[in-house]
């Protein structure tokens, strides 16, 4: 398995929650909503696919983190993020799954509350709320943040 790089980044206000940097160069650039109630984590598993992924997705051009964040969380699981709650949590990067070797995905995870019910929506089959013991069900990324949220105790 190729190597795994990551960074924690500071928390930067709520105002300003954009954590976008210059794109990966020979990767993917992402967002993703680091959601966690009752010790676990909030995953979403697209159709026809068995590995779970953070709920989000890419940019669309000049779109910012915060804009991306809430389009893709509303289009995935049909909830609308409270913008005012939104924090950046990390900037992950890590081998892309299902992509060509050597592909890195760059995912800039957010935390935020949220208003609405969740539901499996467009390309989403089912959302599952994963613990570690889950890990191996969840793309690298994945698998890192569910590592870091155990370590601090966050999460069962």
């Amino acid at each position: 398995m190729p190597a795994t790089r990551s960074r924690p980044v500071a928390v930067p206000p709520a105002t300003s929650p954009d954590l976008h940097e210059p794109p990966v160069r020979h990767g993917i650039d992402k967002v993703a909503w680091v959601r966690v109630e009752g010790g676990r984590v909030l995953c979403a598993r697209s159709r026809g696919k068995e590995t779970f992924y953070l709920p989000g997705g890419k940019r669309d051009p000049g779109e910012s983190d915060l804009e991306c964040l809430c389009r893709e969380i509303a289009e995935e699981l049909g909830v609308t993020l409270r913008r005012e709650t939104v924090r950046a949590l990390d900037l992950v990067e890590a081998p892309a799954h299902g992509q060509p070797a050597g592909t890195i995905v760059r995912t800039a995870c957010y935390a935020a509350d949220y208003d609405g019910r969740l539901a499996a929506c467009a390309e989403i089959e089912e959302f599952a709320w994963l613990a570690h013991d889950d890990r191996t069900r969840g793309s690298e990324t994945l698998r890192i943040v569910l590592d870091r949220l155990h370590a601090r105790g966050e999460i069962l």
